[in-house]
């Protein structure tokens, strides 16, 4: 019986371990054999210094001038680095460049980016896709991951192979500067079944996946670009909440965890250690305890909440120390691999480590394709990022997350046969709702200086919307808005739309408002799927994501069927 228990263990771990780590659907016994021997070969080929240089990941601008550029090509050439962040701006130029450094490189480079809302989030002139908070409205997890497989198709377009992305840190506070936005919502089961869609939607493409922020960045009042937050929960809450994503989805074949720049004191007990350089946390959670396989990359390393703590490169040996594989954004990989070497030299860190990290990391590119690079043609690309295709996957998407809160008076789906009154506040453009609403409505605009000159009893629609430029715009409603929200819901039959964070209700009195619609997001795709949704075109189906507050909870909203 005993021997059957440890055949039964044995046959659990490798289970485990295959599944840890990303590998490529369909893949036979005889592909992975074939795999592990280009890994050995191309390991047993590289120096020392080569070796090392794959635990190294730079930023690459393009909109930094040519001396920056020039300064990332000596790191290439010299430094053998594993491989590249695409940052701002100009994607002809980005792929250009990669193609160059591709071509220099003894192993091909791995090219990341951060692509939550696509490839959009670096590059202006690619097509926005939704934020991750709207994506948590969405019922039906499918559409997620057909969107994000567009989303893969313009990361392979640039010869990007690894997006950082999906964020599952679990927002429960709605004062976050940093994760807001970036959050499917405050909800973990919520959080688990979105952020699987967006996993498997990258990698069944053969685009690497990253969980961020590890051990969950949710619950912090300040930015780690800034500063180091504080994550002061006792173990039982942050196994529950902060760490239950990761816990769920690391068994599910996700490629890679991203460890944030987070103090924790309930895992780490040296006073002011983030989880990034904590070796408890990297290497006695995250890899023995939850025994996860796969590539651990550090979150930016020029981020403020490290970088005016540590010295460049002594950070990256503290990192590699501490069990991550690979360190992101680093600000001087010279002296990281010096220092890892004397780390090496001096018994605290293994040559064994080293080759389990390098392994970890030429396996995952073999799996990406990039034992066979090809160089990727730069022509037309922004039309590639950003056409009629993209929209249409986009609509989509909000018209899925578009949510009803209420509804007393069953004013929805509108009708073409009643008149309305448009009352536009906050600071942000509405025209294209209110152009898409004309064509189909019979609907009045009026400014806020306007409204006593709308007829007592009437029906108004009252947009907030808010500037949604980036992610990490204010959600507050202003007190002039809130004061018209009041005089207008006394006298009238009132829907109120949001367009923007749902949080913006948060301190809102919405007692008197008959009819209550959030849409999330503020541009032109949402503004023009949420008219044809209000006027019954298509079926509203979303759910809140977050608890806003004591009366608007997570999973609020109703269905409305379209016309």
């Amino acid at each position: 019986m005993k021997n059957k228990i440890v055949l039964f263990f044995s046959i659990f771990i490798a289970t485990q371990s295959l599944k840890s780590q990303f590998i490529p659907r369909n893949m036979g016994k005889s592909d992975v054999e074939k795999a592990h021997a280009w890994v050995n070969k191309t390991y047993n080929s590289l120096s020392q210094d080569e070796k090392l240089g794959q635990l190294f990941i730079v930023a690459l601008y393009t909109n930094k001038g040519e001396d920056f550029i020039n300064n990332v090509r000596k790191i290439v050439e010299n430094d053998k680095i594993g491989g590249l962040i695409l940052m701002q701006d100009d994607a002809a130029r980005e792929i250009n460049l990669v193609n160059e450094f591709q071509a220099k490189s003894k192993v091909p480079l791995m090219i990341g980016m951060d692509a939550e809302w696509g490839v959009f989030q670096r590059i202006a002139k690619a097509h926005k896709f939704p934020w991750a908070i709207t994506l948590g409205a969405v019922q039906d997890k499918k559409v997620i991951y057909e969107m994000v497989q567009k989303i893969a198709e313009d990361c392979k377009r640039m010869g990007i192979n690894w997006d950082f992305a999906p964020v599952v840190d679990v927002n429960t506070n709605p004062n976050n500067p940093i994760i807001g936005n970036r959050s499917f919502g405050s909800d973990v089961n919520n959080v688990v079944e979105s952020g699987l869609a967006y996993s498997n939607g990258l990698q069944d493409s053969k685009i690497l996946a990253a969980i961020k922020h590890f051990p969950g960045h949710g619950d912090t009042d300040k930015d780690s670009h800034l500063d180091l937050p504080v994550v002061s929960h006792n173990l039982e809450r942050l196994n529950s909440v902060e760490i239950a994503p990761f816990k769920a989805l690391m068994d599910k074949g996700i490629g890679g965890v991203m460890v944030a720049h987070l103090f924790v004191p309930a895992l780490e007990k040296r006073k002011g250690i983030p989880a990034s350089v904590s070796k408890n946390i990297v290497t006695g959670l995250l890899k023995e305890k939850l025994g996860y396989k796969g590539l651990i990359i550090t979150d930016a390393l020029n981020m403020g909440a490290v970088a005016n703590k540590y010295k460049a490169g002594e950070l990256d040996a503290l990192a590699f120390e501490a069990g991550n594989d690979i360190m992101l954004f680093s600000q001087d990989v010279a002296v990281g691999k010096k220092l890892i070497q004397q780390a090496i030299d001096q018994g605290r860190i293994s040559q064994k480590r080293v080759e389990e990290s390098v392994k970890k990391i030429l396996l995952t590119k073999y799996y990406l394709g990039l034992d066979a690079y090809k160089p990727v043609d730069p022509n037309n690309v922004n039309e590639d990022l950003n056409n009629d295709s993209h929209k249409k996957i986009v609509r989509n998407v909000y018209s899925h997350a578009i949510t009803v809160l209420k509804d007393s008076k069953k004013m929805l789906p509108l009708t073409c046969k009643e008149t309305y009154y448009f009352v536009p506040l906050e600071e942000a453009p509405y025209d294209a709702f209110y152009n898409q609403m004309i064509l189909s409505s019979k609907i009045n605009i009026k400014k806020p200086t306007e409204i006593s000159s709308i007829p007592t009893g009437s029906k108004v629609i009252i947009g907030l919307h808010k500037d949604n430029s980036t992610a990490y715009k204010p959600y507050k409603i202003s007190e002039n808005s809130k004061s018209i929200i009041q005089k207008l819901s006394k006298e009238n039959q009132v829907l109120l739309n949001v367009f923007g964070s749902p949080y913006a209700l948060k301190d809102v009195s919405i007692d008197g408002v008959s009819t209550v619609v959030v849409s999330y997001e503020n541009n032109e795709d949402s503004m023009v799927s949420t008219a044809q949704a209000l006027m019954g075109e298509t079926t509203i189906s979303g759910r809140l994501p977050v608890v806003v507050n004591a009366q608007l909870l997570y999973g609020m909203g109703m269905d409305i069927q379209k016309r």
